[in-house]
């Protein structure tokens, strides 16, 4: 068996520097086109990694602000007394969402990439820390630790089974738009009179929706189904890992919290 002898790049005209596809051609994990294959399975557990080691640090901030503002009683008062600290928090985060989910090439520079995955991950953390504030620490540990084990059931599912979750993107559409329309009916229905079993069922299918999403995610996130995610995307998929989990918390304490006496 003989290997292909790769021809060096030859510079026509000064010093003008190869082009990426040139660059990269004959590397493991290239293909032309400007990307990598997934058939490296190398490239694909590096990815991996980065992206679990960066969600466990957020994941970690999130859990530290969340026993901070929930426990220690001085902060959760002053956090109570000032409303404009969440407001300014749902800011910071609405504006690095939109930068990170809409800008793909400042989402893929170093390192205003983790610059802004840093902003974004401590506004949602002060944001579920004022959240969590007002219910009961019994019922806020939990959700946490129902939070915790669905995680880890989802992501031993989705890396086990032979289901491909990212081919029922019709079944997510529809259970989005059924949230969609039980968020307007409680819109028209909550200024009458708070309804419990609309607020529960409503809560109760998002839980449903963002577990679905959660392993649709990590499949995305381990490249050998119908529908995967560049390597050169790290800080996407460790933002929609992270979303998922924060969404499924928030409504399992709409589900399992009580308010603090």
């Amino acid at each position: 068996m003989t290997q292909k002898k790769v021809t060096p790049v030859q510079i026509v005209e000064g010093n003008i520097p190869p082009s990426y596809e040139e660059a990269n051609a004959g590397c493991p994990g290239y293909y032309g086109g400007g990307t990598f294959s997934w058939d490296d399975i190398h490239i694909r557990q590096i990815f991996i990694r980065k992206v679990y080691s960066i969600l466990m640090i957020q994941l970690c901030t999130t859990l530290a602000v969340i026993v901070l503002f929930t426990f220690y009683a001085p902060m959760r008062i002053y956090i109570q007394s000032h409303p404009v600290l969440y407001s300014m928090s749902n800011l910071l985060f609405l504006v690095t969402y939109i930068l990170l989910a809409c800008c793909g090439d400042l989402r893929r520079q170093f390192p205003w990439n983790l610059i802004l995955l840093t902003i974004f991950t401590l506004s949602m953390a002060c944001m579920l820390g004022f959240i969590s504030s007002f219910y009961n620490t019994k019922s806020v540990v939990l959700c946490i630790g129902i939070t915790a084990l669905v995680c880890l059931c989802v992501t031993i599912f989705s890396f086990q089974s032979k289901i491909d979750i990212t081919s029922f993107q019709g079944l997510l559409f529809i259970l989005c738009m059924v949230m969609f329309f039980c968020a307007l009916v409680m819109g028209l229905v909550v200024p009458f009179g708070y309804v419990p079993w609309l607020h529960a069922v409503y809560a109760s299918i998002g839980a449903v929706v963002f577990t679905m999403f959660l392993a649709f995610d990590t499949q995305l996130l381990m490249g050998n189904k119908q529908y995967t995610i560049s390597p050169e995307e790290y800080v996407f998929a460790t933002l929609s890992l992270y979303l998922d989990i924060v969404y499924l918390f928030t409504f399992l304490l709409d589900i399992f919290g009580y308010g603090r006496e």
